[in-house]
């Protein structure tokens, strides 16, 4: 995580970071190396911890603040009944997860601005982030995946993964010998058929089959080659050019080609 986080500058001098917190074993994880990275960073920052209750059915009120108040950082629960609204607004049998997805993203971008955080922390890891390039390529047309940093669409906010360079049975195992209290994920109803399911046990398949192909296709996102894939927004194909060497032509001799592009 260390290294993630000096890899892409994710945290820097006076940063006051936002780390959103699930009650599960990523974000808890995250939180933790975090409180410790701050001890002995060469820069200083703060952080508050996030939890967004959701008013799920079942939601155990009283594990995350019990935690947190447990630990020397600040923490702050936003109470906000999204579960309500996508339940009304989404019918009976389709997935809820787009929905909300994109308004618990809102409280907490609100919540952050709101209180001058600049950064947010997202618990992703390494696993959610190639399966999230396999959805987006099987479902969506796109070679697209989860940036470990990026540029909130208002400006206004930067988020950060640090855990991009961590593999989800690692944090388990690291999770499982802290003993975090961990909430179910599933208190909005269980979703078998879901998509991004079916894509994790595609890797763990894969992870079985053929160890070390996951971190391949990771290694694969930090190393692209516009020019060798079909995307002209990327590559600047309308504009390659034929280089001739002017020597060899003078002596009549087979004209040499070479493809250029004028580089955006």
């Amino acid at each position: 995580m260390g290294q993630a986080i000096a890899d892409y500058n994710m945290v820097e001098e006076g940063d006051r970071i936002m780390v959103c917190l699930s009650g599960g074993k990523d974000s808890y994880t995250m939180l933790d190396i975090l409180m410790n990275l701050r001890r002995s960073a060469p820069v200083s920052f703060d952080l508050l911890a996030v939890n967004l209750d959701q008013k799920q059915p079942g939601f155990p009120e009283h594990v995350l603040p019990e935690y947190l108040q447990s630990l020397d950082v600040p923490y702050h629960v936003i109470e906000q009944d999204t579960y309500s609204v996508v339940n009304r607004v989404v019918p009976e049998g389709k997935t809820t997860c787009g929905l909300c997805s994109r308004m618990r993203r809102g409280a907490l971008y609100a919540y952050a601005e709101e209180h001058g955080y600049n950064k947010i922390a997202l618990g992703h890891h390494r696993d959610d982030i190639v399966e999230t390039f396999f959805l987006n390529m099987f479902y969506g047309g796109q070679l697209k995946a989860m940036p470990t940093k990026l540029k909130s669409d208002n400006g206004k906010h930067i988020v950060i993964r640090p855990l991009s360079y961590s593999r989800e049975k690692d944090i388990a195992e690291f999770a499982e010998l802290k003993q975090y209290p961990i909430i179910p994920c599933n208190l909005c109803g269980s979703q078998e058929n879901l998509q991004r399911v079916q894509m994790k046990k595609m890797l763990e398949q894969w992870d079985k089959e053929c160890p070390g192909r996951v971190e391949t296709i990771f290694n694969s996102l930090k190393n692209i080659k516009p020019s060798q894939l079909l995307d002209r927004q990327q590559f600047d194909f309308e504009n390659l050019t034929q280089q001739v060497d002017v020597d060899m032509t003078k002596r009549s001799h087979p004209i040499v080609f070479s493809a250029m592009s004028a580089n955006k």
